[in-house]
């Protein structure tokens, strides 16, 4: 056993410095970029430590990056090519996580995670985010998944930072400016919070109808035709698809309230007294809504505006219910549609339909 020991000890000794790397290469060696991490807002990053609502306080930015240091080099222009994309640290592209949506350079960015690149020029640098993420710097990266750019000027100080480094200057609620400084250089991208929101186009589109209907353009009419054309009513409503289904009885329940429409209620607006079904109603704007049966509906003019649809309706504004009768036709309507019919100078019909459907409301001015 002794020559055994003795045998180990003398192999160990003169063992190969390469084999002693490779034992000692098992463990990583401390990175001369470190990883650094970067929240908005800061005290995000130990909200564990904060007391009462601040413990809520949950993050909006974090920034992932590898911080390299200047050693001597020199940076911008040389180190980091003008001109030429760069990753905007070392190691791993930098990553950048939205909580929330944004809005960069009038681009809505929706929340999730991102990297960031930059083109550097010595009075800009040009930003890339990018929905593209685990890659290594941005050699042979997919631009087609950029989703948003923005130029923004360099400022050179005198004060040397010797690390990248990345951190937010707050501007206000609204408004928070990414800076990234290295050596004698920075720029500050400006991300808002208070996104523009815009819709999504609309399964059930919304449309208009005015009656008289030359009412709508009278400013392309002749001074002496613009007595006969002022509006007397018009109505905004959303219009649903029939899309194979059983319309009334089955998708609207009968004796059920109904929204007239799709999303926001109908909105009806009189621009004079109007008598309807041996009812004055008088001028103004109302949401309608209606209960319909296999045989009539009853329609509901409501003050409460704005509304979507008929959930919690405050009945105590409902100021007139008329009952108006139903009819079938042979024609099936795919989209809810409304239109005037005009009987004389005085009188007209509304008419809703939908599938084969019709309700007729009859006005008198």
């Amino acid at each position: 056993m002794k020559h055994v020991f003795t045998l180990l000890l003398i192999s160990f000794l003169f063992a190969s410095p390469e084999l002693v790397a490779q034992e000692e290469s098992k463990w990583p060696k401390l990175d001369k970029s470190p990883l650094q991490f970067s929240y908005y807002p800061a005290n995000a990053a130990w909200r564990n430590y904060l007391q009462g609502d601040d413990r809520n306080k949950s993050a909006k930015i974090k920034v992932t990056y590898s911080s390299p240091a200047v050693a001597g080099r020199e940076i911008f222009g040389e180190l980091v090519p003008f001109g030429e994309e760069w990753r905007v640290g070392a190691n791993e592209a930098t990553e950048v996580i939205f909580y929330r949506d944004v809005e960069i350079n009038g681009k809505t960015v929706n929340r999730g995670v991102y990297t960031m690149f930059a083109t550097v020029n010595e009075k800009s640098w040009t930003i890339n985010f990018s929905s593209e993420t685990g890659i290594w710097g941005g050699q042979n990266r997919d631009v087609s998944k950029d989703v948003a750019r923005i130029e923004v000027p360099t400022v050179v100080s005198n004060s040397l930072r010797e690390n990248l480094a990345i951190g937010f200057r707050e501007i206000d609620e609204h408004l928070v400016h990414m800076v990234v400084s290295w050596y004698d250089t920075s720029v500050n991208i400006p991300i808002a919070f208070n996104v523009v929101s815009f819709p999504d186009e609309d399964v059930s589109p919304g449309d208009l109808v005015q009656y008289p209907d030359n009412s709508r353009f009278r400013n392309y009419l002749k001074p002496e035709e613009l007595d006969a054309a002022k509006a007397k009513v018009r109505i905004t409503y959303g219009r649903p698809m029939k899309k194979g289904r059983e319309i009334f009885g089955g998708l609207i329940k009968y004796g059920e309230v109904w929204r007239l429409g799709a999303n926001e209620s109908t909105e009806m607006t009189l621009y004079q007294d109007v008598n309807i079904g041996g009812e004055k109603v008088k001028s103004g704007r109302y949401n309608l809504y209606a209960i319909p049966t296999a045989e009539n509906w009853t329609v509901i003019f409501n003050t409460d505006r704005p509304a979507w649809g008929a959930a919690n309706r405050d009945e105590e504004k409902d100021a007139y219910k008329i009952v108006i009768p139903v009819t079938q036709d042979t024609e099936v309507l795919e989209a809810l549609g409304i239109r005037f019919e005009e009987v004389d100078a005085n009188n007209v019909n509304l008419i809703f339909g939908w599938d084969t459907t019709r309700a007729t409301m009859k006005l008198s001015f």
